[in-house]
Order: C-alpha cells, then sequence, then structure tokens
C-alpha cells in the first residue's frame, strides 16, 4: 500500500515517526513523508523519501514575536483535566483560541494544506499517518479518501483537554458515541458538518475543509484511529480506537556515531545532562539553568557527560572535573551506560530515557513536560524539579537521592519493561494493513504498491 506520513516541520514532531516509516517500507510499503521545505534534510538523512510541500512556517517568528505571552499562558500549568483547579473554563477557551490562532493554523497554513492535498490527489495514497497537530494530513485524506491516523509520541493530553472544552461548551461528540459517531447530535461540534461556534480549532478547520469541498466532522481532529507509543502507565483515558506501538529510539539527523570514550565502561556511576536539540534549532527558549546544573553535580564521586553545543557552552563560567562536555551523542547509545539522566523535560529524551530503564530528574516547565515529569516521579521511577526552581542544593540533593535510593533504578525497570511489551513498529504493520482496508474509502489496496490481494 501507499502511505504518506506528514509532520509540520520541527525535528522533535518528526523523529517519532521514523521507526514506523521504516518497518511500512521494510514490508514492502510504498512511504512518502510530507512537510514544510526546512524538514527535507531530515527526512532524507532518516533514509526516507521526502516530498516538500507549502512554505516553511513561521512559528519561530511568532514566538520572537510573542511567544512570552503565549508561554507564560502555558507555564507550571497542568494540562491533565482531571487534576482538580487546573484546567478552568477561562484556561480551556483561551487555550482553544490561543493555540489555534498562534500555532495550529501557522503550522497547518493555506500553502501547506493545500499543497499536500494536491500531491496527496495525484499520489493517491491508501494511509495517511499524521502527527497529531499537523491537521493538514486529516484534510488531505479526507480529499482522497485515505484512510487516516494520528502518530503520538507524546501523552495525548491535547485530546483531554478538547474533550474537556467541548463538554464545557455543550459540544461534547462523546454525547454522540464518540469517535465513531461525531456528526449527528444537534450542538455537538461537527453536527451537520458545522464546528461549534465557540470552537475556534474546529470553525478553522470547518473553513479549511470546506476549501477543498469537504465537511467537517470531529474524525479530522482525532483521526478514525490513532498510533500510540507512549507506555500505558502514561496514557490518558481514551474514547478513540488505539493501536499500542513500543518506542523505538530515533535521536534524529544529527550524525550517530558512537566515540571511543564510551566503548568503555564507567568506572564510577555515569550521569548524562541533557537539554535537548529544540532550543537549540528554534526561537523555543530553552529555560533551564546550564551552569548551576553543572555547578550541582561538581564534587559528586560521579562521571557526568553533559550534551552541550557552544551556545550553551557559552553560558558557563566553570567545568567541574567530572564533567565532559560533549556536542552530542546517541542518547539510545549513551544512556544504557547511565545510572540517572538529568533533562529539560523533552519527549524524546524522556522516551529513550524509559526505554533504556534510567531513573530520570525532569526539569519540565510547560506543556506536557509537566505532567509527564509528575507521572514519572509517582511512579517512582524519577524526580520532577521545574527549571525555574532549580537550585544547586536542590538538584544535587534529588540527584543523590536517585543514584543511592535503588526504589527509583527498580522502578524504572518495570517502566521498561512496560514499554517493552508493546509491539514493535514491525509488528503493527499487518494491523495498520487491516484497519486501512476497512477505513479507506475508494479502491483496493496495494501491498508494496501492487496487488490487493496480499492484504491481511
Amino acid at each position: 500500500m501507499k502511505v504518506l506520513l506528514t509532520s509540520f516541520a520541527m525535528d522533535a514532531h518528526f523523529n517519532g515517526s521514523v521507526p514506523l516509516a521504516w518497518a511500512l517500507r521494510a514490508a514492502g510499503h510504498e512511504v512518502r513523508v510530507a512537510s514544510q521545505p526546512s524538514l527535507t534534510g531530515s527526512i532524507t538523512a532518516a533514509g526516507l523519501t521526502a516530498v516538500p510541500v507549502g512554505a516553511d512556517h513561521r512559528l519561530d517568528e511568532m514566538v520572537k514575536g510573542v511567544g512570552d505571552s503565549v508561554l507564560s499562558h502555558h507555564a507550571d500549568q497542568s494540562l491533565d483535566p482531571d487534576e482538580p483547579g487546573q484546567l478552568t473554563p477561562a484556561f480551556l477557551k483561551g487555550w482553544d483560541t490561543m493555540m489555534t490562532a498562534t500555532f495550529f493554523t501557522l503550522v497547518n497554513d493555506d500553502p501547506m494544506v493545500d499543497e499536500l492535498v494536491a500531491f496527496a490527489r495525484d499520489w493517491e495514497p491508501d494511509l495517511v499517518l499524521w502527527e497529531p497537530f499537523t491537521f493538514a494530513g486529516a484534510v488531505a485524506a479526507r480529499a482522497t479518501g485515505a484512510a487516516h491516523a494520528r502518530l503520538l509520541s507524546f501523552p495525548d493530553l491535547f485530546m483531554s483537554m478538547r474533550r474537556a472544552f467541548l463538554a464545557q461548551i455543550g459540544a461534547d461528540p462523546a454525547a454522540d458515541g464518540g469517535a465513531a459517531g461525531m456528526s449527528g447530535m444537534s450542538g455537538t461540534s461537527g453536527a451537520d458538518g458545522r464546528a461549534h461556534p465557540e470552537d475556534s480549532l474546529g470553525q478553522w478547520l470547518e473553513w479549511t475543509l470546506g476549501r477543498h469541498g469537504l465537511s467537517f466532522d470531529e474524525e479530522a481532529v482525532t483521526g478514525q484511529w490513532s498510533v500510540d507509543q507512549v507506555p500505558r502507565s502514561f496514557r490518558p483515558p481514551s474514547d478513540g480506537p488505539t493501536v499500542g506501538m513500543r518506542y523505538v529510539p530515533y535521536n534524529g539527523p544529527v550524525p550517530a556515531v558512537v566515540p571511543d570514550w564510551l566503548r568503555v565502561p564507567p568506572t564510577r556511576p555515569r550521569v548524562c545532562v541533557t537539554l535537548g536539540l529544540t532550543a537549540r534549532t528554534s526561537e523555543f527558549p530553552n529555560a533551564v539553568p546550564v551552569d548551576v546544573v553543572l555547578k550541582a553535580v561538581e564534587g559528586l564521586d560521579i562521571e557526568v557527560v553533559a550534551t552541550l553545543d557552544a551556545q550553551e557552552r557559552a553560558l558557563l563560567t566553570h567545568v567541574p572535573e567530572n564533567v565532559r562536555l560533549v556536542d552530542h551523542v546517541p542518547l539510545h547509545a549513551l544512556l544504557p551506560t547511565c545510572s540517572a539522566i538529568v533533562h529539560h523535560g523533552g519527549a524524546g529524551t524522556w522516551s529513550t530515557a524509559l526505554v533504556e530503564g534510567v531513573p530520570q530528574i525532569a526539569m519540565g516547565w510547560i506543556w506536557d513536560a509537566i505532567d509527564r515529569a509528575r507521572r514519572q516521579q509517582e511512579l517512582g521511577a524519577g524526580l520532577h524539579l521545574p527549571s525555574h526552581d532549580v537550585t544547586v542544593e536542590g538538584l544535587r540533593s534529588r540527584l543523590v537521592r536517585v543514584l543511592e535510593e535503588p526504589s527509583f533504578a527498580t522502578a524504572a525497570a518495570r517502566l521498561r519493561a512496560e514499554a517493552e511489551a508493546e509491539p514493535t513498529p514491525a509488528r503493527i504493520v499487518p494491523v495498520l494493513e487491516r484497519l486501512t482496508a476497512q477505513h479507506r474509502a475508494h479502491g483496493g489496496l496495494r501491498p508494496g504498491g501492487v496487488s490487493a490481494a496480499c492484504a491481511s
């Protein structure tokens, strides 16, 4: 079959799709990856075939202009609708309005959507897999009759928040039977092809779909099903069909080379310190105090490997004797040698540490990083320390705890086992073939691009 993957141009949101893309390719299916032109190098570096569509989004310009106001709206705000007092009606309404205006419409602008639809109409994919904020993928699938699903690389708090918001405005699709029947009941968002007037995301999707002769229903937000790489202990409750998949680390387009020093077993506990790649390649600020982190580890009988680029190193006033500075090392190669990791809270770093069974100190302060870190702490596999609360003594004492109390390593090993219990990307390919056959609205499947007889 023909499979179109699509993600807006940001490595952190694309990387999670690479192992599944290669599982599909290795099974004989045709795979294309569509995004704005700036992601082309990352796509081809992963050995995949790129389809540049539209022009580069202007997300960095937005962050430069009004980013402080947008980010401050989210700072320290849990996105868990089940946490008492967190998601007030005012916050949910503001979140829907602001995210639609400053994020969703920027990374799915008209040229990107229109060129993606044009490519899909020409190539005729059987299945579209889309990054959960790249709604252009749903539009392209609807325009061509392709089956389509979201590919999740982080806990799906967005959908939990959306359900809470729609319930708040009296437009809850669950009242009409959930994702399978979201276009019947008057008043629900998607009823009769119309979004609820207070639903900013729905209104924009209704308009975007309408430009291509299509009507809106909630399936444009939810997909027909989701592929979820997040371990079950971190998944919010979901009404929609879900295919669980094991997270397989792919740490990005930077060279994945194992240095000589990493081939020598450490003689004392090794700790990884990393601030991720997003802050290096975008205008999103990294609120982690680099100098404070390294001061916190000074004098401890440990070996610290800190992955910092030149700009991050420029912030340092002193490099302790027990710290090794490196620009980059593949996390999935480094972490099996580590006793702990201290990081910024990014989903890729968190997921890689989780599947390697490494206790974590996560300094997340925004988006779902807060809830992931808190849940990790609840499960005993790490500690949460928001970046703006980091002090030398506070971080030092937490790191000593994580290294000296065996319960952290034990809990991290449990989470690793939970993650490994999920099927690999290769094992879910037949499941995707079956679901595509059920949902695709035109013609017969072309497994490997050849014959419909091979579908299973």
